[in-house]
């Protein structure tokens, strides 16, 4: 089978963060490419499922909650360490 090049445009970050993760996995970007592309054809699409995020109601609420502290830290006690937390919860 002969090979042909192609050239892609990549965010350098991007590239270098997966260029890092297919050498410990043992491949190159190149490599790592032509498996997806042949898995792609291989199921007939993209081969995982691409959609947007979609946080369910607790994950939406522990946000929301994060958002609110973050925006109004003044309403929250704080800890100098996690021991004091930890004694004020447990009433030590």
């Amino acid at each position: 089978m002969s090979k042909v090049s192609t050239n892609i445009s990549l965010d350098a970050d991007l590239k270098k963060a997966s260029q890092e993760l297919y050498s410990d996995l043992g491949m190159d970007l190149s490599t790592a490419v032509t498996i997806f592309l042949k898995q792609s054809l291989r199921v007939q699409g993209i081969p995982f499922t691409v959609s947007r995020e979609n946080h369910n109601a607790e994950t939406v609420a522990a946000l929301n909650e994060y958002y609110e502290m973050k925006a109004h830290p003044e309403k929250y006690k704080h800890y100098s360490s996690f021991k004091d937390a930890i004694n004020d919860v447990l009433g030590e």
